[in-house]
């Protein structure tokens, strides 16, 4: 299959969409102008039940959804498209309702930056002690851009918004200088839009004597989700493989950290031969989804996604909170609700599935899991640990918060038991003064 990617513009083009409504296609173009929006031809005629619109799952997290705006932003959009609107007010508005949607979280663009002699690395961040995050500029593009996206920032036209590296000079030495990292997560975006000789520039220097702390390679993707043939028959799949092959000859392991929302993306033929030529190159393949509402808010999903995956040889790895970012109130489901899901998932699959944490809050102290519900001295509360900690001696450490089932994220829960802060609260406090 040739690949065709479908922008704003062709959305009245895109020969599906004209079942729908004249107004339901008007309101994908409103949130199209607002929020990202890229779709190929594998997910338009390979993926999308289109019987099933919009329930479909993967038409919900590739085509753009009126709940993803505020009523009120939606509105003040889509009056200005009817009013037919320069591009520069339209680009402006836009801008405006971005800087409203916490487009950084997490300390993105603060805590998260690294320095070298005392100066920011541009498109690079370190967030926990072993792990350092490389954002290449020209991966920073995706087969389809999801609906969900935290990363969506990385998309729009603002560029102060973007995290990108326009070399890997200070990457490397940055590296050098930083001998208890032992993995690198390449992501974007997806970095393997890039052509196999470009990312062989950025991973071959690392296979050097110098950078032999760095034990693990990852690369976040959705390829095999969005675009299989870029490990089948694209001009230079071949290549790619070799370049994998190569990284774990080296003694490198090499992780791709791919992306699967719904057991839907693993039907096709094409994602499954491409499953299993990538583990033929002695590639490891760990997934990981947020928990969506109108995607896979229910146990039967994860449990056949999750089984499906260990069929095929995929390591279930995370599932995720969604992030308190870009189109969060379309998307977001209540901890606790999440929690359930995954315990009733989990307890139907077998203890190789069981590799899979969650539900996890990528959140500015680190990744913070919810264990479960439990009564404590009389009182019921939500039980966490810190699974990665921006120190590590908050990793492992269990806490406890008042039971809330309408919370979401880190910042609605309080402590259990009277305490007036949570364990890490004032040394992380003390981290963003800095």
């Amino acid at each position: 299959m040739k690949f065709q990617a479908y922008g704003i513009k062709d959305i009245d083009q895109i020969q599906q969409l004209r079942r729908l409504s004249e107004a339901d296609r008007f309101a994908i173009k409103v949130v199209a102008n607002v929020l990202p929006f890229r779709v190929n031809t594998y997910v338009i005629e390979q993926l999308i039940d289109w019987n099933n619109i919009p329930l479909d799952p993967i038409y919900q997290i590739s085509f753009p959804q009126p709940g993803m705006l505020s009523s009120r932003h939606f509105h003040e959009f889509a009056t200005l498209l009817k009013e037919n609107a320069p591009s520069d007010q339209r680009r402006a508005a836009a801008t405006k309702i971005h800087k409203e949607l916490n487009p950084h979280p997490a300390g993105q663009q603060t805590l998260n930056v690294p320095k070298l002699d005392a100066r920011p690395i541009e498109g690079v961040q370190h967030k926990y002690r072993e792990t350092v995050l490389f954002f290449p500029r020209q991966g920073q593009s995706c087969f389809t851009y999801c609906t969900f996206c935290f990363r969506w920032p990385q998309f729009v036209r603002e560029k102060e918004l973007r995290i990108a590296a326009s070399n890997s000079d200070a990457l490397y030495a940055y590296l050098q200088s930083q001998p208890e990292v032992t993995d690198l997560l390449v992501t974007g975006g997806d970095p393997l839009v890039m052509k196999t000789s470009l990312l062989a520039r950025y991973l071959t220097p690392l296979l050097r004597e110098e950078f032999s702390h760095i034990q693990n390679i990852r690369i976040g993707t959705k390829a095999l989700s969005y675009w299989p043939f870029r490990f089948l028959t694209d001009s230079d799949a071949d290549d790619l493989l070799r370049l994998f092959e190569t990284v774990v000859e080296k003694g490198r392991q090499l992780a791709l950290m791919v992306h699967f929302n719904h057991w839907q993306e693993l039907e096709t033929e094409p994602v499954q031969k491409a499953i299993s030529r990538l583990r033929s190159a002695g590639v490891i393949l760990r997934s990981q989804s947020p928990i969506l509402a109108h995607v896979n808010d229910a146990p039967d999903v994860w449990r056949i996604m999750w089984q499906k995956q260990l069929q095929l040889g995929i390591i279930p790895y995370y599932m995720f909170a969604v992030r308190d970012t870009g189109a969060r109130n379309y998307f977001e489901i209540p901890l606790v609700k999440c929690w359930e899901i995954y315990r009733q998932a989990l307890r139907q699959v077998s203890g190789l599935a069981r590799t899979v944490r969650g539900p996890s809050m990528s959140c500015g102290p680190g990744k913070i899991e919810l264990q479960g519900i439990a009564e404590v001295m009389g009182q019921k509360v939500m039980v966490l640990r810190f699974i990665q900690g921006r120190k590590s001696t908050w990793v492992q450490q269990p806490f406890f918060a008042e039971y809330n089932p309408d919370a979401t994220w880190l910042d609605h829960l309080r402590p259990a038991f009277g305490e007036e802060k949570f364990f890490f609260e004032d040394e992380y406090n003390a981290m963003l003064s800095r």
